[in-house]
Order: C-alpha cells, then sequence, then structure tokens
C-alpha cells in the first residue's frame, strides 16, 4: 500500500524541527508533513495585555505552549550542551553522541541567525571550587545564548527554509495514531486522516495528557517521571555578575541538611524579566532574558526548584504539581510574590514594603505568603538554599529579594523506547520533551537530529 505520506512528525517544538531539517539536508526526496495543534510562528500572540485581558481566557490553542517553534519559541533561548542535565539522552544513544549531536545543533542554530551570540563554558572555571567550598556543585555545561530576540530569528529561519521542503498543518491537532496491518501508521486529526511509512511523535510537555493516551491505545508501557516544583528568584543583577559575566547560567546544586533533597538553580537571565507561564489554564512563572542591550534590566532571575518523585501508589506526579498551582492562582489570582525578609519573618508582603524595597519588580504579580502555598518540606529546602547561595553570592539572602511563586516544571512521563528512540513498533519513534527523555532544547532538538538519521537510513 503507498502512504501519503513516508514521515509524519507530530509536534513543531524543536524535536520535530529538527527532525525535518535533518530530513531536508539528508533526504529532500522524502514526502514530509508536520502537524501542530498551535500556528505558524508569526501567528502566535498571547491576548493577555496586563492591561484589558489580564488572565487567560481559554485560547483554543495556547500560542505561549503550541505552534511552530514549541514552548520554547518564547523562551530565552539557552541551548545546554552537556549530559549532567537536561536529559536522559544519552542513556539510550551513549555520552559522546548525545554532545555530538547537541554541537550539530548549536551549528544549525549560529548558521540560521545565531552568528555573534556567545558560547559559555565551565571548563577551567575557579568557581567550580567555590561552590564545592561551600557544600554547592556546579554543573559541568556549555551553554549558547541566543536571547529571547535572537532565538525568535533562528526559528524565523529555519521555517522559511522548511516550508519549502514540509507540508506543515498547523492548528491541526493529532486525535489519533493507529498502526497499519501492513506497516505504516494512520494519522487521524480532525476531518481527516493521512497514512505514512513511519512517524516522529515530538509533542512536548504541554501534550503529555494526549500522549499519555496514545501509549494506552497502542500498549507502549509508560512509567511516571518527576515534577520540580519551586520559585522564581529576582535581585540586582550585579550580585550574581561574577557567575553569569563568566558562565551567563551556573546550573547549581545544594543538597538540604534538614531532608537531604535536592535543590537547583535553573534558567538564569542575567538582565533578564519574571513573566506568566500558562499551561493547560494554570498561571506560574518563568524568566526571559535578551540578548539585545536596549532590552536588558538592571535585575537578573532564576528559578530554585527542588525535584520530587513519587512511588507506589500515587503516580500522578504532574498533578501533584498542579494542585500546588492552582493554590497560588487562587490565593493570589495568579503569581504571587514575596520580599526574602518577609517570608524569613513569617508574615506576608504587601505593595507597600515591595515598593520601598531595593529590588524594581519586572512582573507584575500579587503580594502575598508563599508559605501558605508551598509545601513544609519544599519552602524550607528553597530557604536553605539561598543561604548557601549567599556564600558565594553575597546579597542572595538580602531581604529585598523578590520570590514569585510557584513555579513548576512538568516532565512528561517516561516512555518506553529503545536505543534509537523506537518503540515496540517499527518505525514509530517517541522523541522530545514529550518523550520524557528530554527535558530541554538542546536533548530534544538532539533527539530529534538522532532519529532523522536513522530514518534516512531506512529509505537508503
Amino acid at each position: 500500500m503507498k502512504h501519503e505520506y513516508d514521515v509524519i512528525i507530530i509536534g513543531a517544538g524543536p524535536g520535530g524541527i529538527f527532525s525535518a531539517y535533518e530530513l531536508m539536508i539528508r533526504r529532500p526526496d522524502l514526502k514530509v508533513a508536520v502537524f501542530d495543534a498551535g500556528k505558524a510562528l508569526s501567528d502566535r500572540k498571547c491576548p493577555i495585555d496586563g492591561d484589558k485581558i489580564k488572565t487567560c481566557i481559554g485560547c483554543k490553542s495556547c500560542s505561549i505552549m503550541s505552534g511552530f517553534g514549541g514552548a520554547g519559541a518564547f523562551s530565552d533561548g539557552k541551548y545546554n550542551i552537556t549530559n549532567d542535565f537536561g536529559g536522559t539522552l544519552y542513556e539510550h544513544i551513549g555520552k559522546s553522541k548525545a554532545i555530538e549531536l547537541m554541537e550539530y545543533v548549536d551549528r544549525i542554530n549560529v548558521e540560521n541567525g545565531g552568528e555573534g551570540t556567545k558560547l559559555y563554558s565551565t571548563t577551567g572555571t575557579q568557581l567550580k571550587k567555590i561552590c564545592m567550598q561551600n557544600k554547592l556543585k556546579l554543573l559541568d555545561a556549555s551553554v549558547r545564548h541566543l536571547g529571547t530576540d535572537i532565538n525568535y530569528v533562528v526559528l524565523e529561519n529555519l521555517y522559511a527554509k522548511l516550508k519549502e521542503f514540509v507540508d506543515f498543518r498547523f492548528m491541526t491537532a493529532v486525535e489519533k495514531i493507529e498502526a497499519l496491518s501492513d506497516g505504516g501508521f494512520k494519522v487521524c486529526f480532525e476531518g481527516g486522516e493521512l497514512t505514512c511509512d513511519q512517524c516522529i511523535v515530538s509533542v512536548g510537555r504541554s501534550g503529555s495528557k494526549w500522549m499519555e493516551s496514545v501509549c494506552e491505545d497502542l500498549n507502549i508501557p509508560a512509567k511516571s517521571n518527576r515534577v520540580d516544583i519551586g520559585v522564581r528568584v529576582e535581585l540586582p543583577a550585579v550580585i550574581f555578575s561574577h557567575l553569569t559575566d563568566e558562565l551567563y547560567e551556573s546550573k547549581i546544586v545544594y543538597r538540604t541538611e534538614k531532608f537531604e533533597d535536592n535543590v537547583r538553580t535553573f534558567c538564569m537571565n542575567p538582565h533578564g524579566i519574571v513573566v506568566n507561564e500558562n499551561t493547560n489554564g494554570i498561571i506560574t512563572v518563568n524568566g526571559h532574558s535578551y540578548e539585545s542591550a536596549d532590552k536588558q534590566t538592571e535585575n537578573t532571575n532564576f528559578a530554585l526548584l527542588v525535584a520530587k518523585h513519587f512511588s507506589e501508589p500515587f503516580k500522578d506526579s504532574n498533578g501533584y504539581g498542579e494542585s500546588i498551582a492552582r493554590l497560588s492562582n487562587m490565593l493570589g489570582g495568579g503569581v504571587i510574590v514575596q520580599r526574602f525578609g518577609d517570608l524569613v519573618r513569617g508574615r506576608r508582603s504587601n505593595e507597600k514594603r515591595i515598593q520601598e524595597g531595593l529590588v524594581t519588580p519586572t512582573l507584575n504579580a500579587t503580594p502575598g505568603d508563599l508559605s501558605l502555598v508551598l509545601p513544609k518540606r519544599i519552602l524550607d529546602g528553597i530557604m536553605e538554599m539561598i543561604y548557601a547561595l549567599d556564600k558565594i553570592a553575597p546579597g542572595t539572602a538580602n531581604d529585598d529579594t523578590l520570590l514569585y511563586g510557584v513555579e513548576v516544571k512538568f516532565y512528561n512521563m517516561e516512555v518506553s523506547v529503545d536505543e534509537n528512540l523506537e518503540t515496540g513498533y517499527p518505525g514509530l519513534y517517541i522523541i522530545g520533551d514529550g518523550s520524557g527523555v528530554t527535558h530541554s532544547l538542546s536533548h530534544a532538538s538532539a533527539s530529534g537530529i538522532f532519529v532523522a538519521d536513522r530514518i534516512a537510513e531506512t529509505f537508503e
């Protein structure tokens, strides 16, 4: 049976984009389609303007989470080249191969608008020793910081090339995947269905619930993953300048004395801004930074996250994170902000104390009390981490340091795939953050390249 497409890619995030890009390079003769529930990059506009529209209005497709570029389209464009964090891709394809592919992704980004951006590295830094002397661990990585502005340019350039090769079907949510008895797959969507020889699923974190239904329909084994819960810290940029000037983003891990939990820094944004993030109608907090000097601020922000793994009988780690985020939304109407000094003293923050503080907020959030939202164990760990960071970056634990909550990083359940990222169905690949194997732009992109190479070989 002749199928309409050689390859159908579900999801136009980093994994899907780089799968399509590599197929374009390796096998331009193949017929490829990319489906996405969201819009084309130029049409992605969130209606929340902070003035007339202040809360989520439940758009058919969330322009922040879905569409060309995925949830990373409006991120600050940090591509970390490392096996120390960002996922476990190396467990499937090997450490050297994972790094090789992440470096290849970096070259593609540079060639498509990222030239002139800086590649930072922890190699040879004395900061690692300073961290160890203060019970902190600095993880190894090289990081390319594109910035939110340049990241958008890179995506525009990639799309301009890909649209000549790929049939993009935006605002087309795939409802079901069926394995055909004679080989290949049927992709079902509202108003139609198409068949393909091989199928790549790269739906990202926003497609987690849909991914669960696919695994259930096709009897693909999967297991629960973790959820990361915490706050976003905002403070004067000069406090962390000795770290950010050299490393840009420093991934630092601390093991708490009280509970022996790991707390880590995440998504550091020098001279950046704090922003709202909408995940399935739940408002959480995130951070952006820009490469252009005229968009930079006097503040630096970063997340402090505590990872929670659950065992039997509880399996819904994302549901746990969602419930905490909903509690924050209930109390604050969205994101809550609190001065560290107020948190330590056991009192809620108010507009007056925040306005009189030394840190000017970059996000209009509701002053409140995070101790009414975050579980004590998580909050204790965050406070311990702030005092630990104060030893290597004095001023971190100042009273006026701002904490925004909550920040939640949801992870898809980990889907059972082999060393080729292939399921038990030959030709059905699950990649990117939707697989639960990757948790970052660079790892998701690398997984897309890897699978595209495998597919290109099968058609030779």
